[in-house]
């Protein structure tokens, strides 16, 4: 399947139609349109919106095949500079071994709190 292809079964999916791709991402209808009549994919820099506003990964997009839900995790997180979960993740990277499976005993003790 061509990216373009799991761009349409997303919308699909998600209820999202070739007006609201538009209008998420900046990208023509007319283009969007084409993707699907010409079997043509979008270019590399508007991946990232089309993820935006398909509430995906660049990995679920990207992938051959798109997982059904509760196919199970993915051993991988994105998470956006600049953001908090960012933040974390740079700091964490800086803490020796010990102090990391501190942190993921904490962590995991907060959540066995709920």
């Amino acid at each position: 399947m061509i990216i373009s292809e799991r761009i349409f079964k997303l919308m699909d999916e998600k209820g999202v139609s070739q007006l609201q791709l538009s209008a998420g991402t900046g990208i023509a209808q007319s283009t969007i349109s084409d993707w699907k009549r010409k079997k043509t994919n979008p270019s590399a820099e508007k991946i990232m919106a089309i993820c935006d506003v398909l509430d995906v990964s660049p990995f679920e997009l990207l992938q051959d095949s798109i997982p059904a839900k509760g196919a199970g995790e993915v051993d991988f997180l994105i998470a956006s500079e600049g953001t908090a979960e960012y933040q974390v993740i740079k700091k964490m990277e800086k803490l020796n071994k010990k102090t990391k499976d501190e942190l993921c005993t904490y962590v995991k003790n907060l959540k066995n709190k709920k």
